[in-house]
């Protein structure tokens, strides 16, 4: 497997707006599905993904294609390059990608179109993906979502397990997070509307970072903002509350190709396998093994899918 740099990404920039489907053909397919023996594989730069990226890489790899590893870590460059095949295939998360391409789209002030509902949330992905020449394969169970945690302590005090349990609890609670969490659906607003939270105040500390973590471990906050793979909760005495009443949207992970040139059944086959065994859990554990562990993602990739027995 050949090994590019994230210098490429100044590559991408100059040129990847150029080559994608033309305005006046959006809205139709314009190219059969492809299948090309060179594939590109792009991460976003971040543990999660270049995890991901590896996966796909080495599952593309033994399917008999030779692939390439390219680190573009802005999405506004990344994405018209999957357009027009500069990259071929790019680990998403549904809900994101679908408002993302939507605001594309439609423009910065359209309506959301990701939504707890996956169903819901991978229409909306497709039919905006499509005329783009792009092909969004089938999720897994594997979701990367906002997610709230509080200490183990706290939650075994006051019987909590899940985030109605604490609305039912009137406790109040200050939240670490990040200071726009004021305004977004799935953080104040919408634990005070879904859950009835008593949420006194936001501690801007960011999302998941070592900051927000020990202010809750701490006591100075009671909950933190974080993610459903976050890999070192543990290490600050942390317990994620389940959000039961699906709060946050399907940010499920979905391999994101170019028709033209990985749209065939064998690319889809290959990482297929990936979704009847890739979870959440694999996910955090993955990410603990690199960022604590200082493992490399190439390696943890590969013992993860040689473990799972999806490769020889």
């Amino acid at each position: 497997m050949r090994l590019r740099t994230a210098a490429a990404g100044l590559f991408l920039a100059l040129t990847a707006c150029t080559t994608g489907p033309s305005l006046e053909n959006r809205g139709e397919v314009t190219a059969p599905p492809g299948d090309s023996k060179h594939l590109t594989i792009g991460s976003a730069g971040f543990t999660e993904s270049d995890l991901l990226a590896q996966m796909y890489a080495q599952l593309l790899n033994q399917a008999g294609y030779r692939t390439s590893l390219i680190t573009v870590a802005n999405r506004e460059l990344y994405e018209p390059a999957l357009e027009s095949g500069q990259i071929d295939v790019v680990p998403e998360y549904a809900a994101t990608f679908a408002d993302w391409l939507n605001a594309r789209t439609n423009g910065p002030d359209a309506a959301p179109v990701g939504s707890p509902d996956l169903t819901t949330t991978m229409r909306a992905l497709r039919r905006l993906a499509t005329p783009r020449g792009l092909t969004v394969l089938d999720p897994g169970r594997a979701v990367d979502q906002n997610a709230f945690a509080v200490t183990a302590a706290y939650a075994r005090r006051h019987h909590l397990r899940t985030l109605s349990d604490l609305g039912a609890s009137g406790l109040k609670v200050r939240l670490a997070a990040g200071d726009e969490c004021v305004q977004r659906p799935y953080c104040e607003p919408g634990l005070k509307k879904v859950y009835g939270i008593d949420i006194t105040g936001i501690d801007p500390k960011g999302v998941g970072t070592t900051q927000a973590k020990r202010a809750v471990q701490s006591g100075q906050d009671q909950m933190v903002l974080t993610t459903t793979t976050d890999a070192t909760l543990d290490q600050f005495g942390l317990v994620l509350l389940a959000d039961d009443r699906h709060l946050q949207n399907a940010d499920y992970v979905v391999p994101v190709v170019n028709r033209a040139r990985a749209g065939s059944e064998r690319v889809t086959k290959a990482l297929g396998k990936l979704n009847d065994v890739l979870t959440t859990a694999d996910l955090a554990s993955m990410n603990r093994q690199v960022d604590s562990w200082r493992r490399l993602a190439q390696d943890v990739a590969r013992t993860y899918l040689r473990d799972k027995g999806l490769l020889k």
